[in-house]
This record gives C-alpha cells, sequence and structure tokens, in this order.
C-alpha cells in the first residue's frame, strides 16, 4: 500500500493512493484514525491526487541518519569526511527541517554551498531496543524517499554536521510511505537523484556497506526507537549543490519521485 499524508482545503488526514484501472488516474482515498498508532479504515471519501497537496508522509519524533554508507560515496567525500568505519556513522537531523513533496528547500544566506543527497528512509512502526538484525524487519512500517540537504561549506568548517544538517527544510520526505515492500526486496532497488532532469546520483540500495537490517539493529542498540521515526539509510555517489530556482527529484523504484525547487526565503 501507498500511504500519503495530505491536504485539502483546511483539512489534513492519511489516505489509501491507487490508480483508477480503468481511466489510468491516481487517486487517494481517505482514512480515518493514524496508520502508525492503530486501526485505520476506509471512510468513503476518494479525491483525484492532483486535487490535494501531498504532505511529509509522517512527523517524526526523530530522524536519524546514516552517513558514509556507499563505497564510492566515501571515497568523492575523503576530504570532508574522512574514511569509512567499521561501524554505520550515525547523526540526527531535527523534526524542524522535514517537509514535504513541492515543498521548497531554502538555500540559507549563510551557506556558499548546498549540496542535494537522495536517499532510501525507512519509517518505523513499531517500538524498539536492542532489536537483533534478524528481527529489523518487523519494526519497519515501509519505506519512502529523502533527500538529506546538506550546507557543505559549514559541514567542512564545523567539523560536525548537526548546523549543515539542520536548517529548516532540510529534510524532504515523500511522496508516501510504500508498505508493501519486504526488507529483501527494499535492500535491492534504484535510486536516482536529478537536478532540473539531469540525472546526478544513480546506484542501488544492495550497494550499501552497512544493509537495512544491520542499521536497523545497530540505532535500536543505544535508542529507543519509536512509530514514525524516520532512519535515512546514506546517500550514494554524485552528490553536487544546487543553487536557488533549481529542482531536485530522489526517485526510487517501486516507492515513487520526490521533488522540491530550492529557493532564498523571504525575510
Amino acid at each position: 500500500m501507498r500511504i500519503a499524508r495530505f491536504s485539502s482545503g483546511d483539512d489534513v488526514g492519511f489516505g489509501l493512493v491507487d490508480t483508477d484501472v480503468d481511466s489510468g488516474e491516481e487517486y487517494v482515498s481517505r482514512l480515518s484514525g493514524h496508520p502508525l498508532l492503530g486501526r485505520i479504515q476506509l471512510t468513503g471519501e476518494r479525491a483525484k491526487l492532483d486535487d490535494v497537496r501531498l504532505l511529509s508522509p509522517v512527523l517524526p519524533s526523530k530522524v536519524i541518519c546514516i552517513g558514509k554508507n556507499y563505497a564510492e560515496h566515501v571515497a568523492e567525500m575523503a576530504d570532508t569526511t574522512g574514511p569509512a568505519t567499521e561501524e554505520p556513522v550515525v547523526f540526527l537531523k531535527p523534526s524542524t527541517s522535514v517537509v514535504g513533496p513541492n515543498d521548497p528547500v531554502f538555500h540559507p544566506k549563510i551557506s556558499e554551498r548546498v549540496d542535494y543527497e537522495g536517499e532510501l528512509a525507512l519509517v518505523v512502526g513499531r517500538l524498539g531496543r536492542e532489536v537483533p538484525p534478524e528481527r529489523a524487519g518487523e519494526l519497519i512500517f515501509g519505506y519512502t524517499c529523502a533527500n538529506d540537504v546538506t550546507a557543505r561549506d559549514l559541514q567542512r568548517k564545523d567539523k560536525q554536521w548537526t548546523r549543515a544538517k539542520g536548517f529548516d527544510s532540510f529534510c524532504p520526505l515523500g511522496p508516501w510511505i510504500e508498505t508493501g515492500l519486504t526488507l529483501e526486496e527494499a535492500s535491492d532497488l534504484r535510486i536516482t537523484t536529478s537536478v532540473d532532469g539531469e540525472v546526478r546520483q544513480d546506484d542501488r540500495t544492495s550497494s550499501l556497506i552497512h544493509p537495512l537490517a544491520e542499521l536497523v539493529s545497530y540505532v535500536s542498540s543505544f535508542m529507543t526507537l519509536v512509530p514514525g521515526d524516520v532512519i535515512l539509510t546514506g546517500t550514494p555517489a554524485g552528490v553536487g549543490p544546487v543553487r536557488p530556482g533549481q529542482r531536485v527529484t530522489v526517485a526510487i523504484e517501486r516507492i515513487g519521485e520526490l521533488a522540491n525547487t530550492v529557493t532564498t526565503r523571504e525575510d
């Protein structure tokens, strides 16, 4: 299932996204309840997907990010982040950095270089701590696309990553949560990132240094995972800068596309 969070008029809710077999048009069918917190059911309300605004599919209590998890990306960033490490590199993004599909990504005035980083994101669906890798799939509610936007010059200047990755709008998520993939299927998906239609990143999640089950287990070994938490799994090689006016699209097969335009904030 594709579960979206959307707004229509003044109403915000969750819905199932599907395609009409006759017309080929996409629709969203409203759900009652919260898909991560309890029972849900269809309300009978249905709208064309083009007639609603898709929001970030989840409002996470925390966004847990994995760095340096594709070998070629480690090599291209060696001067900034150093060599690969034996254990996963973990950092956090604040919940205030999360935005949804088509929301603007704001280029901070204090940064001279803002980079895109397309990633597969896991959405946690159950409470978990010290979860063994063989049970990691039980915690995963579904998958979505993410862009770990980074002020690269500030990352180099600060020698740590909090400010560079924590600006408002620096964590686009969407377009929805795909719940119909097994952990094995999600472990071999093509992921691309394009800027104004030009592909800049192109790899598969099978290239991850630390695979998905290991990441869930590792993170849960030192922090409790709660429903709605999001884990960004790392970005492939090909990261680079974007300017205001450019549009970044992260596409993951069997999940969807997440597109956002970079802009400057009006004071």
